[in-house]
């Protein structure tokens, strides 16, 4: 990570002098992720300029993950801004745009804290209204809304991504609809949040949609909203994409599953889906003439390969990095099948011992072999190996990563 120093009005500072962090924290840090927004800075900055420092202290910090040239151009407009602008740069950008604020989130110091995008879909005039209302109303976390009145989300372009802005929308409020209550836009990438609401390090960011991750996870405090116009993008392309999408509904699961109880009904109906490929592969086996036992044997294998992949995906993605894939593999695979040995024994035993029913004697066996492989699952593949502590999400990379607040390399 390359963190650029701060910038004041005018000012590029002596070449040999180097900073770790932001300038003096203000009343508000705007933080602002960019990839590529080389084209929309100079006019970003230029709006800010116009609408915040007669209203309220302030700083900004742009986050980039940019393979062009936007850390220099935005060196460039700093020097006509009467605020301090600072750059981290990361060379790998961890988490996507929602790891890129979290990155800002722990470099902030000042109470208040916005983010925006770079592109000028959100206006940067509405930076001082969202921390009034938010000390007008006491209130932890303002959101920039476009489904509350006097909003508008015309800047979306075609029906197409209004489409999915709205099924997205509804999807996360029926999923979490105590923990977003009073939001009604929990997929806005503009909102104000109080620093003492924030633990940066408890975030695990998956993707852009970083105000349903501190929603969910953070639990601000009355939540209060204000309305804004969506606008048209000023320059560059939209990054929104299918593995976009993909990422979002990742996290989405994740998010869910962070309860024990929701994360083996999540189990369950994973396994589940696991029946469909391995009827195929019997199918495909007997007609090609396979005894159905061992084929019985060989399509649950296709069947457990199935479970793994989504259980990977979609429901330990934060625990991959404590077991090499090999090693999940094998032990994973392990008590797939030794579920198929112990289904038959507790079977007989509830028959002889308890005198159950074949179909109750049958069902209670599934049950208590799928408790088993659930407790099993998360113990003996997805928890560290015994002394090695948790990893954070920026660890999942690397292995390692500096303390928070600190750098892990400073260059000017």
């Amino acid at each position: 990570m390359t963190i650029l120093p701060p910038l004041g009005a005018g000012e590029l500072g002596e070449p040999e002098l180097e900073a770790a962090t932001v300038a003096e924290p203000g009343a508000v840090t705007v933080i602002i992720p960019t990839f590529n927004e080389s084209g929309n800075v100079r006019e970003l900055l230029r709006q800010l300029t116009a609408a915040v420092p007669a209203r309220l202290p302030c700083e900004v910090l742009f986050v980039d993950d940019s393979t062009d040239d936007t850390p220099a151009v935005i060196r460039a407009a700093a020097q006509d801004c009467p605020f301090p602008v600072g750059v981290i740069h990361r060379e790998s950008p961890e988490g996507g745009l929602g790891g890129a604020v979290v990155e800002g989130l722990k470099a902030a110091g000042s109470e208040w804290i916005v983010v925006m995008d770079a592109d000028l879909q959100h206006p940067p005039a509405l930076v001082p209204d969202l921390v009034a209302a938010g000390e007008r109303d006491g209130a932890d976390l303002v959101v920039a809304s476009r489904y509350t009145e006097g909003g508008s989300r015309a800047g979306l372009a075609g029906g197409y991504r209004i489409a999915v802005s709205r099924a997205a929308t509804w999807l996360t409020k029926g999923i979490f609809p105590r923990r977003l209550r009073g939001i009604s836009d929990p997929m806005s990438g503009f909102f104000a949040i109080r620093r003492s609401a924030v633990t940066a390090d408890g975030l695990r960011p998956l993707g852009y949609k970083i105000l349903l991750e501190l929603a969910v996870r953070c639990r601000p405090g009355h939540p209060t909203e204000v309305p804004f116009v969506f606008r048209d993008r000023f320059a560059g392309e939209s990054k929104s994409s299918a593995k976009e999408g993909l990422r979002f509904l990742r996290h989405l699961v994740e998010l869910r599953t962070v309860a024990p109880l929701a994360r083996m009904i999540a189990f369950g109906l994973i396994g589940l889906t696991g029946f469909v490929p391995n009827l195929v592969a019997l199918s495909g086996l007997t007609a090609a003439g396979v005894h159905y036992v061992p084929a019985e044997v060989l399509a649950n294998q296709f069947g457990v390969a199935w479970n793994f992949l989504l259980i990977e995906v979609l429901l330990f993605r934060g625990r991959r990095a404590h077991r090499h894939w090999a090693d999940r593999v094998g032990r994973f695979a392990l008590l797939a099948n030794a579920d198929l040995l112990l289904r038959i024994p507790l079977i007989a035993l509830f028959v002889s011992q308890l005198g159950m029913g074949v179909l109750t004697a049958t069902a209670m066996a599934l049950l208590a072999t799928f408790v088993l492989r659930f407790a099993g699952t998360e113990a003996l593949v997805y928890l560290p190996k015994r002394g090695r502590p948790a990893l954070l999400a920026g660890d999942r990379a690397t292995g390692d990563r500096a303390p928070a607040g600190q750098p892990e390399g400073v260059t000017r």
